[in-house]
């Protein structure tokens, strides 16, 4: 049996699902698979299973997963669709020009001027004090 939420839910309650630290956690948990079992959220979160169960009701009313039942057990999966319909909602809000993304390993491309920035056009010690930094994982930071 297969329990899908079709109907198109405003950016608001979106939003209002995502508010929370515990859902939040449940969708970075399943973004990294594609599906999450119940019994994993029970290992990986402190709260109660009747408490997983009414953060997974918020998340599939907002249209964010899909729940699929086999036998006795839940078995969840993000729905990444709604996900990206709601960036590209909030990118026709402030119209500016979208980062490039690799398609092969989904990274932000560097211009000439950002690569300079972080180091990557020095040489000589400049580039040693920049090396540890280059080793850790890149964040890009949008504005509106």
């Amino acid at each position: 049996m297969t329990i899908d939420a079709t109907t198109p839910q405003p950016p608001t309650e979106i939003f209002k699902a995502l508010s929370d630290p515990v859902r939040w956690n449940i969708i970075v948990q399943m973004a990294s698979v594609d599906e999450l079992a119940c019994v994993t959220l029970e290992d990986t979160l402190p709260v109660s299973k009747p408490t997983i169960s009414y953060h997974t009701k918020i998340l599939y009313h907002a249209g964010l997963i899909n729940v699929r039942k086999s036998g006795r057990n839940y078995y969840y999966s993000l729905r990444r669709d709604v996900l990206h319909k709601l960036l590209d909602d909030l990118w026709e809000l402030a119209p500016t020009p979208r980062p490039v993304v690799a398609e092969q390993d989904g990274h932000v491309a560097m211009g000439r001027r950002q690569k300079r920035a972080s180091g990557q056009g020095l040489a000589g010690p400049a580039r040693k004090h920049h090396a540890a930094r280059d080793t850790a994982e890149e964040a890009v930071v949008l504005t509106w």
